[in-house]
């Protein structure tokens, strides 16, 4: 993986509040990178550096290993948590309008307002003022005014947002497309069910600092406790006696269960299959929203 944007360093306060300290994380060439934190964790604060309406204190944005400045910030797609289309003009016009001002060409941004709007199910509202659309409907107008140029860099603030799941399958199949053709996403979301589902990376900000960043399964892998879970049939009680393990839930059929140090998993999983079938063994895999507690606590 190649990192094509990169934030290192940066620091930036308002006033006597530092609100960010010393981000760095990287966003990779095809990857969709998820951006997680609480309100005021300081997302949004680092989003705008990155698109240059805010300065950083101190610390570099770098773009392909050069510092990235105006020319490849009009070719970044942005799409702000706030919803900044213009509400009394059709949805087909203002994407026109937008990709123009991206300096695109004006057949080549028809063709891809047409093909964007049919693809985010807004096909048929088209021509409709914005403001007359539903907030769902809006929020998918905002992500195609995001799209409309072919940016080179997505960053995307709560992109999710009012979104029902098929909403959610639809957009992510149009980014999917996009980084599949290479192009970086970076996007922020409170819907840690999406995130998981969703990115490749995870970058996770509490108070202005990173807590953690990596790929979605080295951090499972990195915040898992040695703890198992067994599900057989019949009942599982018969673990109370088994060497080296400690229950820590018992329902039934089903266990999670702590082994002491030295113990091998495949001696219980021996003994579970001498009792008879078993059903599912494994390792218990922490979701996101367990270890983003862990490490924002």
């Amino acid at each position: 993986m190649s990192d094509a944007l990169r934030v290192e360093g940066v620091n930036r306060r308002f006033g006597d509040r530092q609100v960010l300290s010393d981000i760095t994380f990287d966003v990779g060439t095809g990857r969709m990178t998820g951006f997680v934190g609480a309100n005021g964790a300081g997302k949004t604060t680092t989003m705008r550096i990155i698109l240059g309406v805010l300065a950083a204190d101190s610390g570099t944005v770098t773009w392909q290993g050069a510092p990235l400045g105006k020319e490849v910030r009009r070719q970044v797609g942005y799409m702000p948590e706030e919803r900044g289309l213009y509400p009394k003009m059709s949805v087909h016009e203002q994407l026109v309008y937008l990709g123009r001002l991206h300096g695109m060409p004006l057949e080549r941004v028809k063709r891809n307002a047409d093909d964007l709007l049919e693809r985010l199910g807004l096909g048929e509202r088209a021509h409709d003022q914005l403001q007359h659309l539903s907030l769902g409907n809006q929020q998918r107008a905002q992500i195609a005014a995001a799209l409309v140029h072919d940016p080179v860099l997505l960053v995307l603030d709560e992109p999710f947002s009012g979104l029902d799941p098929l909403a959610v399958d639809t957009v992510v199949s149009v980014l999917r497309e996009r980084t599949s053709a290479g192009v970086p996403v970076l996007f922020s979301s409170h819907q840690l069910d999406v995130v998981e589902r969703l990115c490749d990376d995870l970058v996770i900000i509490a108070a202005g600092q990173i807590r953690a960043t990596g790929t979605r399964d080295d951090l499972r892998r990195q915040y898992a406790e040695p703890r198992y879970q067994l599900h057989v049939d019949g009942d599982a009680g018969w673990l109370r006696d088994q060497a080296g393990v400690s229950l820590v839930d018992l329902d039934g059929d089903r266990a999670v269960f702590d082994l002491a140090e030295g113990t091998d998993d495949q001696v219980v999983l021996h003994e579970a299959l001498r009792r008879g079938p078993v059903r599912s063994f494994g390792p218990v895999v922490p979701s996101l929203a367990e270890i983003f507690r862990e490490v924002t606590r």
